[in-house]
């Protein structure tokens, strides 16, 4: 992949046209546009197909979590939709994630287009180890995140939904190049944290080893949008480069 592939904008917007307008300005860009609960509530599926026709990617970001047939169901509509990938919840168990893998494999047979890739989200990126324990969980946020990682290898997902923290703990855990890890909580260093507690730059991101990296309101909300995600963009190709330089010995 080339750099700009490797960024995911989040369009975290109220209406199908503020989303419309800002991914026809940035898919020169960006790789992959990320659809989220909130613009999928407001707009329903067809700001997918809208979207996918500028001939732009999708990151349908749902995180889908419920019994395994009503997963494997919502698994089957995604990838009807034509979304390059998606998210599930590991915490829903290793049925539930295979069940979805399943699904999208027999969409794919059965169309004859590319099989979309399902993700499993392990922790989020707005929990720390407190709020862990508030919910009964005493491991850190990072055994946490490789337990629900090695399980969702073992149940066929194509990668994961991990913070940054965790990049390169899961690089050595499941060593497959293949093994995609999309990572939110990324913010420029020059901008606020906000709701996030585990995140990262840009830079750090991708030298840690990230597959792609979610980017969303510091871009969307930025005086001027398309500058900042060349900024971002640019950012990546200096990081590859210089990773290539330490890979080569140079």
């Amino acid at each position: 992949m080339i750099a700009k592939d490797k960024l995911i904008i989040a369009l975290d917007f109220d209406t199908s046209t503020e989303a419309l307008n800002l991914a026809r300005e940035l898919q020169s860009v960006a790789g992959m546009f990320k659809v989220g609960p909130q613009l999928f509530t407001a707009a329903g599926p067809q700001i997918v197909r809208d979207i996918i026709a500028l001939g732009s990617k999708i990151f349908l970001d749902l995180k889908f979590h419920d019994i395994p047939n009503t997963v494997a169901g919502a698994a089957r509509s995604a990838a009807e939709l034509g979304v390059f990938m998606f998210n599930i919840h590991a915490s829903g168990g290793s049925e539930m994630m295979r069940r979805a893998v399943e699904s999208v494999a027999e969409v794919a047979e059965r169309t004859g287009r590319p099989r979309s890739k399902v993700l499993a989200v392990s922790v989020l990126t707005s929990v720390d180890s407190t709020i862990l324990s508030q919910i009964g969980v005493t491991s850190t946020p990072e055994e946490s995140v490789l337990r629900l990682v090695r399980l969702a290898e073992s149940a066929g997902v194509d990668g994961v939904v991990a913070s940054p923290n965790e990049i390169e703990t899961i690089r050595r855990t499941v060593p497959r190049p293949e093994f995609l890890i999309v990572t939110p909580g990324i913010r420029p260093a020059n901008t606020s944290k906000e709701d996030q507690r585990r995140l990262a730059t840009p830079e750090a991101a991708i030298a840690a080893g990230a597959s792609y990296i979610v980017v969303g309101r510091a871009i969307t909300a930025a005086p001027d949008p398309l500058a900042a995600a060349h900024q971002i963009v640019a950012a990546i190709e200096r990081t590859e480069a210089t990773e290539l330089v330490k890979r080569s010995g140079v």
